[in-house]
Formats: C-alpha cells, structure tokens, sequence
C-alpha cells in the first residue's frame, strides 16, 4: 500500500507506525489508587461515576477548562485529591484501529486522518490487527502505555473493548460503523441507503429492468443498507424484487468475478450489475470480459466507494461516491474534540453519497437514448 502507512511489525499480527511528528500535549489526569493502597486502582471513569458527572467533564476539570459549573468542579477536585491523581502530560498523539489493511479505501482513510492530525500537531500511531483478529487483544498494554489523546477505529470494536477505553478515559469514534451501536457510542458513517438507491435508480432511469446487484456480506450494516437502498429503488419504480438477481459475497475482486459470472451465466441475465463496492465492480468488468461482453454496450456496471482506480479502468467506473477521506477527517475532528473533553452536538454523522456518472453504464441493448 501507497502512503505513510508502514512501520516495524510489533507482533505476529500488529504493527505500528508514527505518521506525524508528536509534540508534548495537555496534562490530563494519570490514575493511582487511594492514598496507602496501590492495589486499588481508580479510573476516571469511576470519579465521573462516584461525582455524577460524564468523562469529558471529569477531563475538563482535570485539564482547567471552562464549561463546569462552580459546584459540579469543586466536588470533582475533591474527588480528585482523595484519590491523589497526580497531573502528568500525556504524549499527544492519536490511534488509527485497522482489521486489516489490504485495501485500497484504508489509504484515503489514513489520507484523512492524518491531514487533520497535521493541522492539530497530533502524532498518529497505526494499528492493525491483522488476519488473525482473535489472537490480539485491544486495547493492548502498549496502547494503554501510550495514553493516546483519542482512537479512531476502522475495525469494529466488542462492547468489552469499548468499555476498556473507556474505563481508561481514553475516548475514542468508530469510522462507518458495520453493526448496530448503542446510542452513546460516537461513530462517522455514509448514507449508504441512499447511494444504494441513487445507483439504482440511475440504472433504472436509462431503461434497465434485469438489474441485478452483488451485494457484501451478511449482517454487515453498510452493505445491508446499500441493498435495502436497491430494493426501495425497484419498489418505487414497480419492478419486482427477484431473489435470483441478488448475490451476497465478500468486498473482494474475486468474490465480485465469481459472483458476476453466476450471474452472467443464467438463462435470462442482468443488462446492469449494481456492485456493493467498487472491487467487486472491477470483478464484474473482468467477468463480462471473460463472456465476451463489452461494457456498457452489452452490460452497465455501478460500483460503491469512488476510489481512485474507478477512474482508471477502462470504461471509467460510473459508482457511488463515499467520501471516506472526508470522514476520516471528520471522525478524527470528533474524537479530538472528545480527547479535549469537548461536549459534541450528537454522537453519529453520516455524510452524503454522491452518484459519479463515468463510462460504465448506458441504456440496454435494443433501446434508444
């Protein structure tokens, strides 16, 4: 992968690098236990709860920042002095969380995150849990050791995991969320239903009516949503819904062949393949030119994402754009803001879907513009 996004692998399944250059940060408040009893840790979180308050009041407090009444900061200090925080300055610096880094979308990602960690002067450290997700534990010692001011995570955090961070007072902000979160959970999402719905409708609008779609893996919350965004699409047109034109694979340029020539190979097939993200569209192209179909002449494609190589295929790739740089940037604005102790306006964004029309589709064979 292109970009800054390299470093000495740190164990068999992670890796870490710096992106930026680190500067000295804020003082925030470094947990001991009870005077005379080492043993007896406290956390932030438990002032927060023993004081009534949230986290980032406990961190506005502790870092002198306005925003907390008279009261509510005089029995947060007390609580403070009975336990005997002592004030340390926490290296400032951020944490990038990964599943795995193999596709192209993780650059504009880390592109994002690092453009405003620069603005901010805040270091970034990537990790990556790698194939085998199960045999690393995160939040790790090494990560707790660094105290990062904020985690973005790309990977999908278990509530066990997210209450570790938070038991640590480290917030953190989950990038385009695959499952259902808890409403206090602050996350950077798309409008994925939309853009679902707008590629479709495109299709639909230059006269296809065998669209069939290659749809992501079950239960993942994106990929569902670009599918419901699908179905509404033919609903609002009056095309039926057929189970035999929706194919569930992985986000990958294989699955996306495979499932494309099973599609391509039926008796009556598709004139237009909605693909659930711009690899599986390029598996489409390389299924259709297997058959010997020509794209669009014979089959339009949509893809999902708008990366850069939608523009460098031939035809140019007509998809959805998902502007993940964007969020990045916005979910890394959210979670230093949470880092400082700032209260935000609401815990989830989602950013507009916008429909790139390229090269890639046209209205079916046998049918004037």
């Amino acid at each position: 992968m292109n970009g800054p996004a390299t470093g000495d692998r740190t164990g068999p399944t992670r890796r870490g690098a710096r992106l930026s250059h680190a500067e000295s940060g804020e003082p925030v408040a470094d947990r001991e236990g009870p005077r005379g009893d080492a043993s007896r840790p406290v956390t932030i979180s438990y002032i927060a709860e023993t004081a009534g308050v949230s986290i980032p009041t406990v961190s506005k407090v502790i870092n002198g920042r306005s925003g907390v009444s008279a009261g509510t900061r005089a029995r947060v200090e007390a609580l403070i002095n009975e336990y005997g925080y002592r004030r340390t300055n926490r290296s400032n610096l951020m944490e990038l969380v990964f599943d795995e880094l193999e596709h192209m979308w993780g650059t504009e990602i880390i592109r994002g995150v690092e453009r405003v960690a620069r603005e901010h002067r805040v270091a970034v450290v990537l990790t990556e849990f790698g194939p085998e997700r199960n045999a690393v534990h995160f939040p790790s010692e090494d990560t707790l050791a660094r105290r990062p001011a904020c985690v973005v995570t790309v990977a999908q955090l278990s509530a066990e995991q997210r209450d570790q961070l938070r038991a640590k007072g480290i917030p953190f902000v989950v990038f385009d969320p695959a499952t259902e979160l808890p409403d206090d959970v602050p996350f950077v999402g798309a409008t994925n239903w939309a853009g679902g719905r707008s590629a479709t409708r495109h299709l639909i609008e230059l006269g296809h009516r065998r669209i069939a779609m290659i749809g992501g893996p079950d239960r993942t919350l994106y990929c569902q949503a670009r599918l419901d965004g699908y179905r509404s699409a033919r609903e609002a047109a009056g095309l039926p819904v057929e189970a035999g034109l929706v194919v569930r694979t992985p986000l990958t340029t294989e699955h996306g062949r495979a499932a494309a020539l099973e599609l391509l190979n039926r008796p009556e097939r598709p004139t237009a393949i909605f693909a659930c993200n711009d690899l599986q569209a390029i598996g489409v192209y390389q299924a259709a030119r297997t058959m010997g179909l020509r794209i669009p002449a014979d089959l339009s494609v949509v893809g999902f994402d708008d990366l850069p190589i939608a523009a460098l295929v031939d035809p140019p790739l007509t998809t959805v754009r998902q502007p993940l740089t964007e969020m990045a940037a916005a979910a890394t604005e959210l979670a230093l803001a949470l880092g400082r102790g700032e209260e935000t306006p609401q815990a989830g964004l989602e950013l507009a879907t916008t429909l790139t029309v390229r090269e890639s589709t046209a209205p079916p064979a046998g049918r004037a513009d």
